[in-house]
């Protein structure tokens, strides 16, 4: 009896044409999952007469009038009685391709579902199709269930797993929470392609990377993610490498691989900038963390916000550039409800031994409050006034230090120290006076 080996084929392998995304991993060696093995069984041939009307049906649906093709299966299935087991499969066969080919996946699935409940079929047939049921119902999200259809595939499959077909284990063991299996069988089949000299594809090892970070192994995170910017490349893995530099302790392969990405072009996002800029002055590198800030701010890469502009601030100072901070320093100062920056200007200006600047902002710092720097703004303040030979004024602002716990004991030591000298400058004074007179009476 002469069948069309080849459409049949077509039909078979049609189903199995999904663009499901797939990943990758390692053959788990003893699962232990309830599938049953089918024995063989002889089976029956083909008619040509329902072979005819299941051809006629596709030939239908590939003109473009599925439902005359549909008719046509219908009317087999009328007679479903009168057919053997293989004829049976395909009726289920012409079905579920169909429907996957009308967008109907539910119908497809209960389709393809009828024929692997059949016994006398051929042995490809029903793996295929189990293999078809796997991807369905992935695409449909149910993947305990595409689980149960791929284990049992396994279980009546002859051959050699390939790497491939790894893959859609580790997918479905992910998708169903089940990390470690799904790690197994990624390992497994990268282990396979790179064994033969070829390069693991990249959705592969970004699988195997989410399994590892699932699992709370950094170290293997930070591995998969060396090699995806070895192999591909993108900007997201080197940041994502600087990242988990980050989380396992090395923070000096955190900013070079950082620095790599910015000099590749890599880092343009506001986040990423900053947060080089934070490792930048971390690391010692005030100067490049503040050149690399002032840049993104003029360009508006990264907005004029407190955080940042606090930032770029404190890498002037940490660089010994006062004279660059102050204007950020008073930028910012507008844009808050405290006095804290007006504080940290007021210490600036101390350093800078600009003491008429260093009150003015002390007491505009006081003035507005919300800090918790209140006694060292105490300090700075006598201390501008003490330089200025402002006695009085200077112990009054330590005084004041003096009720605050945190700078009680330096305002105390201060305010001793401002006394001595108060004395020692009247007591010269006094002594000059007595010259001057007595200069004057000869």
């Amino acid at each position: 009896m002469f069948i069309n080996k080849q459409l049949l084929s077509i039909v078979v392998l049609g189903a199995l044409s999904l663009n499901v995304t797939l990943f990758s991993n390692k053959v788990v060696a003893a699962e232990k999952e309830s599938v049953t093995k089918r024995q063989s069984v002889k089976v029956p041939a083909m008619r040509n007469r329902v072979y005819a009307q299941l051809a006629r049906a596709q030939k239908l649906a590939d003109d473009g009038d599925k439902i005359a093709g549909f008719d046509v299966l219908d009317d087999v299935k009328d007679s479903i009685d009168s057919l053997n087991s293989y004829e049976k499969a395909m009726l289920w066969n012409f079905y579920g391709f169909m429907y996957y080919a009308n967008d109907d996946i539910d119908n497809a699935i209960d389709s393809f579902q009828q024929l692997i409940a059949l016994q006398a079929i051929p042995q490809s047939l029903y793996l295929s199709t189990l293999y078809s049921l796997t991807q369905l119902a992935m695409q449909q999200q149910h993947y305990s269930q595409a689980l149960a259809f791929l284990q049992q595939w396994k279980a009546n499959n002859a051959k050699k797993i390939t790497a491939s077909q790894q893959i859609l284990f580790a997918q479905i063991y992910y998708q169903t929470k089940q990390y470690k299996q799904s790690v197994t069988y990624i390992n497994s089949a990268i282990l396979m392609v790179e064994s033969k000299n070829k390069i693991a594809k990249e959705n592969w090892l970004v699988l195997q990377r989410a399994d590892y970070y699932a699992l709370k192994q950094p170290k293997q995170v930070t591995k998969v993610l060396e090699k995806l910017v070895r192999l591909y490349d993108k900007a997201q893995y080197w940041l994502q490498l600087s990242a988990m530099y980050g989380e396992i302790g090395q923070e000096d392969k955190q900013l070079a691989v950082m620095e790599a990405a910015y000099q590749a072009g890599y880092v343009t996002k506001s986040n990423d900038i900053t947060s080089l800029a934070q490792m930048y002055l971390y690391h010692g590198a005030p100067y490049k963390s503040a050149a690399l800030l002032d840049e993104a701010l003029a360009k508006g890469t990264v907005k004029a916000e407190q955080k940042y502009l606090n930032l770029l601030a404190q890498s002037y100072l940490a660089a010994k550039e006062p004279a660059k901070a102050i204007p950020v320093l008073q930028q910012v100062s507008k844009i808050v409800d405290t006095g804290k920056f007006d504080a940290q200007l007021a210490q600036t200006y101390l350093n800078m031994e600009q003491w008429q600047q260093a009150i003015k902002f002390a007491e505009k710092a006081i003035q507005r409050g919300g800090f918790g720097q209140l006694g060292t703004t105490y300090l700075v303040q006598g201390m501008a006034h003490f330089n200025l030979q402002q006695f009085e004024p200077a112990l009054t602002a330590f005084t004041h230090a003096e009720k605050i716990n945190n700078s009680k004991k330096m305002a105390q030591q201060w305010r001793k120290y401002v006394v001595r000298e108060q004395g020692y400058q009247q007591r010269l004074a006094q002594v000059k006076l007595a010259q001057q007179e007595n200069s004057e009476n000869l």
